[in-house]
């Protein structure tokens, strides 16, 4: 007489149907290979890019690709405010643990030096030598001082001396006076000069105020044709630096731009 024979199921064992799904699961050997992972720095670094590459696209409107020119810039600012700031803090805390992609805090800042390096770069030579010429062609000028007819320099002198000079305070750095807090996101000029009569270099510093605008507006004439011509306020600040320092030799002005620690604004306000 034949005997039944019971036939099972995975549902009827589930231990047999965890042994499937163990066959089936991928090996987790190797997962934790840091080529498996990203750097979060240097990821949203390559997002940024993708912002500059829209700024770079030719298809788009030429005052959207300034913006997106701006938008990169700020969000530079922000990224090092708060991530380039935290990675310091480890490495000056002489953090030495590695993340899961293999980087050091000293790897990884090093790394974002030399991505930031190439970025900005690009931008730079993407505002003068690709939009720059496109605004110039649409009746839109942005001029340093030195670009100024004389009629337009004369202009731009008087406005200095009744709207800008007014709010300039030189800071002086020397070991009576250590390095001044300055504002966050500011921008500032690095003045190096010397007496007449000679001995050692002084240097000062010279904030570009924040009330006036960073492009001044030249006088325009009333034609619907009429360029729209501007001047960049410290390039304006430059050439007449000299004015906050009667007696003194001027021998350098550097522009500089100050980002702080996001934690630590109100040290800079």
């Amino acid at each position: 007489m034949p005997t039944a024979v019971a036939k099972t199921s995975v549902a009827d064992e589930p231990s047999a149907g965890v042994e499937l799904l163990r066959k089936d699961a991928p090996q987790e050997e190797g997962f934790s290979d840091r080529q498996n992972f990203i750097n979060r720095e240097l990821s949203w670094l390559e997002f940024n890019r993708r912002v500059l590459e829209e700024a770079q696209d030719p298809t788009q409107p030429l005052i959207e690709r300034v913006k997106f020119l701006t938008i990169f810039s700020s969000n530079l600012d922000e990224f090092f405010e708060i991530r380039v700031a935290g990675i310091k803090q480890q490495i000056q805390s002489e953090t030495s643990e590695i993340g899961p992609d293999g980087l050091s805090p000293t790897d990884t800042f090093n790394r974002i030096q030399k991505t930031v390096r190439e970025l900005v770069a690009t931008q730079c030579a993407l505002w003068k030598n690709e939009l720059l010429p496109e605004l110039a062609k649409n009746g839109i000028y942005v001029h340093e001082m030195a670009e100024l007819p004389a009629k337009r320099a004369v202009w731009a002198h008087r406005y200095f001396q009744q709207e800008v000079l007014p709010m300039l305070t030189p800071l002086a750095v020397d070991a009576s006076h250590p390095f001044p807090h300055l504002l966050n996101r500011s921008h500032n000029l690095l003045v190096r000069a010397k007496m007449q009569r000679g001995g050692e270099a002084l240097h000062a510093i010279v904030q570009v105020p924040r009330a006036v605008s960073r492009l001044i507006a030249l006088p325009r004439g009333k034609g619907a044709d009429e360029p729209w011509e501007y001047v960049y306020l410290a390039s304006l600040i430059k050439q007449h630096i000299g004015e906050l320092f009667p007696g003194l030799i001027l021998d350098e002005v550097h522009a500089f731009r100050v980002t702080g620690h996001s934690q630590q604004r109100s040290l800079y306000r």
